[in-house]
């Protein structure tokens, strides 16, 4: 007898059908896990390379600008911004895609794009995703950098001193600055023997612990501090003044500046109107542990004028315009008095 077998073809055929189809299924996902991983992590690298292109040219115009208005890289065309943008991509595959730059409202807008040979700008091929369709991804960074004078923040120094010692001073010649003497300036403070007011001597209260003090120009006003020994707690920002000065750097303060004190003592309150930028050559205070930056007489090649003798106690240097990379600081509007701050706000 003949044994009839029976066979099973059309089934077997069915699972291989199945199987090629959850293959090509998987295939693809495997593909843009691919694409996600290659091609993500190379579109993460540019776009990084593209913000630090934008934050650097944003950061550099608005601290032209802050500079002077008329220099003439405070412009949208600005040749120094598509150089920064440039040099912070790979084979300089990079450029403006605009620069904004708002003088009235103090602010720099800079957004960049990637400039890929072959591409339309703003646009970078990609790899592995090519397999799925898809070929190209939009690319760009933006960074918005904001200039003006230091309205509210963190002193450095605890002292202040009258808008009469830097008017007309702004990049002239380096002037002894009083806290308490009878030279020259002396007329500018408005207490006896040539203090700024009766008991105080323009050093301001000090936060706890800090060298600093917190000062809000929009207040308008500050407390006095008493006494005529140096600062307590500024140890670590005479040395720093100290060893720029000893390595040919210069040292430089944001003062506080009044126009007027009330008050005597530590009950002195001191109407502020703003911060100047003082470039320091060095000082004389009385006691403490501060360390001095000591100068017999005179420092070397300074005038007789300069010299902080007797009774004299303060600094000595020149009032300059100076722009300060600084986020302690808020911003408010631009002042005559020289300093200003710039920092990114976006």
């Amino acid at each position: 007898m003949r044994r009839l077998i029976h066979t099973n073809d059309g089934a077997q055929h069915r699972e291989r059908g199945a199987v090629a189809v959850v293959t090509a299924l998987l295939m693809v996902v495997l593909l843009a896990v691919g694409a996600l991983a290659v091609d993500g992590g190379m579109l993460y690298a540019k776009r990084a390379q593209l913000q630090s292109g934008a934050d650097a040219a944003a950061l550099a115009i608005a601290q032209k600008c802050a500079a002077s208005l008329s220099d003439p890289q405070c412009t949208s065309t600005s040749s120094l911004a598509t150089s920064l943008a440039q040099s912070n991509m790979q084979a300089g595959q990079a450029g403006m895609a605009s620069l904004k730059v708002d003088t009235s409202g103090q602010k720099v807008t800079a957004t960049t794009q990637p400039l890929q040979p072959g591409m339309q700008p703003g646009s970078v091929s990609l790899f592995l995703a090519q397999t799925i369709g898809i070929t190209s991804a939009a690319l760009g960074a933006t960074a918005s950098a904001a200039w003006g004078s230091p309205s509210s923040g963190v002193t450095a120094f605890p002292l202040t001193f009258s808008v009469c010692q830097v008017q007309g001073q702004i990049n002239g010649g380096a002037q002894l600055l009083q806290d308490h003497g009878s030279g020259a300036n002396a007329s500018c403070n408005y207490g006896p023997s040539g203090q700024v007011t009766p008991g105080g001597f323009g050093w301001l209260t000090q936060d706890p612990g800090s060298c600093g003090a917190t000062i809000n120009i929009a207040q308008s006003e500050a407390g006095g501090s008493t006494g005529n020994s140096g600062p307590s707690n500024c140890d670590a920002v005479l040395q720093q003044w100290i060893t720029q000065l000893q390595n040919g750097q210069k040292a430089v303060v944001l003062l506080p500046i009044f126009t007027a004190v009330n008050g005597t003592g530590s009950s002195a309150v001191y109407t502020l109107i703003g911060f100047a930028a003082y470039s320091i050559i060095g000082w004389k205070f009385s006691g403490g542990t501060s360390p001095p930056y000591v100068y017999n007489n005179q420092p070397s090649g300074l005038p007789n004028s300069l010299s902080c003798t007797g009774n004299c106690r303060g600094i000595i240097g020149t009032f300059i315009t100076y722009v300060a990379l600084d986020s302690t600081f808020q911003l408010g509007p631009s002042s005559s008095l020289g300093a200003a701050v710039v920092r990114l706000t976006q």
